[in-house]
């Protein structure tokens, strides 16, 4: 695989399961800040080597050898971001835009490698499962903090955004994997919350709390 198609397979595979359905070409330009048409050409090659299925005016998905080479991308990505993390002390805002280029390196015996030495990581410091070299994906119980009503608390298991800019107010306000968030109170009006971290108080949008996921406390 090419650098520009590993990119493509494993856009179209989020993008499905963030909408659960068939992939617009329009979807895919709008994420990969590219034209429709670059898109269509590209989605063509893909088909003739068939890893998507494309159907004309309603959409694209990946095939079964499509999604195996998509997920194989995104494990590179995520074991680079555990070890870019734990070994080299990056923040987690920082390695999402390194693990960018280290994903594309082809060596799968260095992929091994790098897996047994961080010792079979099943999640990356985002929070997100973590395939394994068969492809299956680990299966873990979130929500997200905006579906717990006032009173409910849980711990920050992951985060749906991974940008730097998002990732940095939650340093700011100290919120990270493991962290206990409390909800006090939910303004009707915008759906903002007003939670409770470390015995600080915070208001937070209703935009933050959609891209954070915690495991609810019984």
């Amino acid at each position: 695989m090419t650098f520009s198609e590993e990119n493509y397979l494993k856009i179209i595979y989020h993008l499905s399961h963030e909408e659960n359905m068939e992939v617009t070409t329009n979807a895919i330009a709008e994420a990969m800040q590219t034209k429709a048409s670059s898109v269509t050409d590209m989605l063509k090659k893909l088909h003739e080597k068939g890893w998507v299925e494309h159907k004309r005016y309603q959409g694209v998905s990946l095939t079964e050898k499509g999604k195996k080479n998509a997920l194989f991308v995104i494990r590179k990505h995520r074991l680079w971001e555990v070890f870019l993390a734990e070994k080299l002390h990056f923040s987690w805002e920082e390695i999402h835009e390194i693990a960018e280029q280290l994903e594309h390196i082809q060596s799968d015996k260095l992929i091994e490698k790098l897996d047994k030495f961080l010792l079979y990581p099943e999640k990356d410091p985002h929070g997100d499962p973590i395939p394994d070299k068969f492809g299956n994906v680990p299966q873990f119980k979130s929500e997200l903090l905006s579906l717990l009503k006032k009173g409910e608390s849980g711990h920050c298991v992951g985060v749906k955004n991974t940008s730097r800019e998002f990732l940095q107010y939650l340093n700011k306000i100290e919120i990270s994997i493991g962290k206990e968030i409390k909800v006090l109170d939910i303004q009707p009006f915008d759906n903002s919350l007003e939670i409770q971290l470390d015995g600080k108080i915070f208001n937070i949008s209703s935009i933050i709390a959609e891209n954070i996921y915690v495991k609810k406390n019984k």
